[in-house]
């Protein structure tokens, strides 16, 4: 049975525009797109946020805060990060009204539609290597789009895919269980056929006879591989590095030693101001220790988003605790077992209980033959994501040409990550899909996040809109007369029409930017 409710007038929703709405008790989002009506769930089946607040282009409807995206008609998901779709309400119209029906039972999200796997229908093999966001997404993918052959994941870790950026955020902050942080239960993936080899150790592949070899000997032969095996870590090679206490946030397991360390501890040295590393930091001052940020540039995350903006985080990072030593260098750790210090180049000596390291990592492909690897050991792909005949690479490990530079680049996000794990799927299930999709990569540090669209690997200068000390801004990076990427504070809602602008080649010029303020969700509607 269901049950139909009033929600609105026609006349209150004009057209290419959304509302939220309550039948009942459930939070509904209208959109009007081409003079009809349509209801779906009004939260984002990511983290919850209200799609209200962000835009709708034509039948898209674009996620305010992580800028998932769905079919605004049918709820269908489109982009991630999110993983599920939408719940989809029938409407009907009449005299003037707008009348939604719900069932007996509203969820809010369904999974979207998958087959099973039917290995008498399909013989070939399907094997994914990584088990991170590009694995995870590309294994969905793939029976989304209706391949029906065996899914093998292979990981080394020994868990199922999980939210990998709440390492260093609400995990280890304390705020996020354990049990909070898989994708999808054990349960998923044998509804859907998909196996996972946890623990498992690729020492070889070879793209020319398509094997795979383990560590303990065996082999696995493969129809189409997906390298998504993400980064390893830099190591910092100083004096003491081997010590207890010395850390990288990687993985899983990484947090948890960390976290075990940290409740046993006053002091910690992070060092590197990058993303995760200043994540980090937050989390262990709200842990109740002392933390000292050392990195050698002038701001955090200054080649990536400027001085201006990596000075701001290093107030908002001060104001509630947190030391740094910039234009520093790390000369090596002290300590008998258990590191107790680090001392710096200048002789300057930081007394510590745990240090975390973040120097950046390198591609996990030393693995491979057969494929053309860059000079930093990325994979080669084409516009398709395509190494090799059935090799594609998705994530930190791929090396593209981005659609509107025609530079070759590679992307360290996680929403990236599941954009090309979702394009390399359709190309294995053959589905012809060309990787052109805008990046997009957010952080949160304390109460403050800025989210970003785009790629600029260098800049000629960056335009701000709004206050940068008020923390309520826009940046835009421009090299020759074109905006390449933007990232804003307290926008959410700029941003994400600006990523759609980005993907429908709308963008301002860098003139009329220049001019001043523009309501950019309008500009989006108005396509």
């Amino acid at each position: 049975m269901s049950e139909e409710f009033v929600v609105a007038q026609t006349d209150e929703l004009p057209d290419g525009e959304m509302r939220e709405v309550k039948a009942g008790d459930v939070a509904v989002l209208l959109a009007r797109v081409n003079g009809s009506v349509h209801a779906v769930g009004a939260n984002c089946t990511h983290y919850g946020a209200p799609l209200v607040d962000g835009v709708l282009s034509g039948m898209r409807i674009v996620c305010p805060w992580h800028h998932a995206c769905f079919n605004a008609t049918n709820g269908d998901l489109e982009e991630p990060p999110a993983l599920d779709a939408l719940p989809r309400f029938d409407v009907r119209i009449e005299d003037g009204k707008v009348l939604v029906s719900l069932p007996d039972e509203v969820s809010d999200r369904r999974t979207p539609e998958m087959v099973k796997g039917d290995a008498a229908k399909d013989t070939r093999t399907f094997v994914i290597l990584g088990g991170g966001a590009a694995g995870y997404a590309a294994a969905q993918t793939l029976r989304e789009d209706g391949f029906k052959g065996r899914i093998v994941m292979i990981t080394r870790e020994d868990r199922l895919p999980y939210d990998r950026p709440n390492l260093s955020k609400d995990y280890l902050h304390g705020h996020a269980e354990p049990e909070w942080m898989p994708l999808r239960s054990d349960d998923f993936y044998d509804e859907h056929n998909i196996e996972i080899m946890r623990g498992k150790e690729v020492t070889s592949v070879d793209a020319v006879v398509k094997t795979i070899t383990f560590s303990d000997g065996s082999s696995q032969k493969y129809d189409a591989l997906l390298v998504a095996t993400g980064g390893v870590p830099r190591a910092l090679r100083v004096q003491g590095a081997e010590l207890k206490n010395v850390f990288t946030l990687r993985s899983f397991a990484n947090a948890d030693e960390i976290i075990s360390a940290a409740n046993e501890a006053k002091h910690a040295v992070v060092v590197g101001a990058s993303f995760i590393g200043m994540e980090a930091a937050a989390s262990l001052v709200q842990r109740d220790l002392s933390v000292t940020v050392v990195a050698p540039g002038e701001a955090p995350f200054e080649r990536i988003l400027g001085k201006e903006i990596g000075k701001l985080f290093q107030q908002i990072h001060e104001s509630k605790g947190v030391s740094f030593k910039l234009g520093a260098e790390v000369s090596h750790f002290e300590g008998d077992e258990k590191v107790s210090a680090v001392v710096l180049s200048n002789g300057e000596r930081i007394e510590t209980d745990i240090v975390i390291t973040g120097v950046g990592v390198r591609p996990a492909t030393d693995f491979l033959s057969g494929v053309t690897l860059h000079e930093d050991g990325s994979i080669v792909v084409d516009e398709n994501l395509c190494a090799a005949d059935g090799l594609f690479a998705a994530g930190d490990v791929a090396r593209f040409t981005d659609a509107r530079t025609g530079e070759q680049t590679r992307i360290e996000h996680w929403r990236t990550a599941l954009q090309q794990g979702r394009i390399a799927a359709h190309n294995m299930a053959g589905n012809k899909t060309r990787y052109d999709s805008v990046p997009f990569f957010w952080t949160r540090q304390f109460d403050d996040g800025i989210t970003y669209v785009g790629h600029a690997q260098k800049w000629d200068e960056i335009i701000f809109q709004g206050d940068i000390n008020a923390s309520d801004f826009l940046a835009f990076y421009v090299r020759a007369n074109q905006v390449l990427a933007v990232a804003g504070m307290n926008r959410d809602k700029d941003m994400a029409a600006l990523e759609e602008l980005m993907r429908l080649n709308r963008m301002p010029s860098v003139d009329e930017i220049k001019n001043g303020a523009m309501n950019f969700a309008e500009l989006v509607i108005g396509h």
